[in-house]
């Protein structure tokens, strides 16, 4: 992520938040869940629940849309879901986006397709097989012109598309094709995530951003239900290999960033 910041605009997480703010009040997008090892990886499901119930205390509705790997952590919030079928194509989610009709899109840690037409892990190795399409929402998005957002960190989520010609000539890797309208990078996704929330508390002055004792716990329950580090493909309270003492690091600095309008 270091390399990518170079070639991001200045300020591009705050101008995202606001963004959405300006949206019309209606349903918003978002889907997470990363395959790993026959789980969902606990980077993705975090700032997914923190930014949909940021979302939803401002007057949006948010609906998750992910698949049978994530089944019942967003419920955990009374959440909306929608799981999308792994096989499935076009018209599963033709037929979700006219029933929702959403005013957006956002992608938090989502795997999609990569510019070799395949889904892939950060090892190069294909999940195609145990991964829903989701990214043929923002495809469809585009089309009938709906904003939408993507947060990642590695390159191979939906929304590196935006910076893939970056990715392949200076990070070596295959990074997903598809676009966003705007894009957050992070050292850890869920962190993007996080940080959408804390500007959302400081234009709307509304709590938002969770403290990092209803982070913990929410990640003891999904990894109760079966979420594992994405790096270390253990059931264990950590993301992307990152111990607890680094998550408090990143919260307790936002909230001290919002508090103290430094943000």
């Amino acid at each position: 992520m270091t390399i990518l910041r170079k070639y991001m605009g200045d300020f591009y997480c705050k101008r995202a938040a606001e963004k959405i703010l300006e949206l019309p009040k209606g349903n918003i997008f978002l889907t997470t869940g990363f395959y790993v090892a026959g789980h969902a990886e606990t980077d993705g499901p975090l700032g997914t629940m923190t930014l949909a119930k940021a979302l939803r205390a401002v007057g949006y509705r948010p609906i998750i849309v992910t698949d049978k790997y994530c089944r019942g952590f967003f419920e955990l919030e009374d959440l909306d879901v929608e799981y999308a079928h792994i096989c499935d194509g076009v018209e599963q989610y033709t037929e979700v986006l006219e029933d929702y009709d959403p005013v957006a899109l956002i992608s938090i840690e989502r795997c999609g397709k990569n510019i070799e037409d395949d889904y892939a892990n950060m090892r190069g190795i294909s999940i195609k097989k145990n991964t829903a399409k989701a990214d043929i929402l923002f495809d469809l998005a585009k089309k009938r012109g709906i904003p939408t957002f993507g947060v990642g960190d590695g390159g191979n989520e939906i929304g590196m598309g935006n910076l893939k010609e970056v990715i392949v000539d200076k990070l070596a890797l295959v990074p997903c094709k598809v676009e966003v309208d705007n894009l957050i990078i992070a050292t850890v996704s869920n962190w993007g995530a996080y940080a959408l929330a804390a500007y959302i508390q400081k234009i709307e002055k509304i709590q938002v951003l969770p403290t990092y004792k209803e982070i913990k716990s929410y990640l003891q329950a999904i990894v109760d239900l079966g979420s594992i580090d994405g790096v270390t493909k253990e059931q264990v309270l950590s993301v992307d290999g990152f111990p607890l003492t680094v998550e408090k690091e990143i919260l307790d600095e936002l909230h001290r960033a919002v508090g103290t309008g430094i943000f």
